[in-house]
């Protein structure tokens, strides 16, 4: 199960990308973690930028409303995400599982 934590400004959720992909996707959860490919190369930032416009277009937010608050150059990483609560965020995980 994903571990979504509430805070104060929004939802923090754990991911694991996965770049080079031939499309960006939600592929379900890894290790409690949302687990994505992302179709950018994981180079300057490039695939968090990928991850964050797919998002920010599934979820029906601004991409400045999801920030990389954790693991900027890591695969497994943090997004701070405002604009939705965690009840909505896990609505959109369970429906779009891989």
């Amino acid at each position: 199960m994903i571990n979504l934590v509430t805070d104060e400004s929004g939802v923090l959720l754990p991911v694991k990308i996965v770049p080079g992909a031939s499309r960006t996707c939600y592929r379900g959860e890894l290790d409690g973690r949302a687990k994505f490919a992302v179709a950018a190369p994981p180079e300057k930032g490039k695939a968090n930028a990928a991850l964050i416009a797919f998002l920010a277009d599934q979820l029906g937010l601004r991409r400045q409303d999801i920030t990389v608050r954790q693991g900027a150059t890591s695969p497994a990483k943090t997004l701070h995400i405002t604009g939705i609560d965690a009840d909505e965020l896990r609505r959109f995980l369970t429906i779009n599982a891989g």
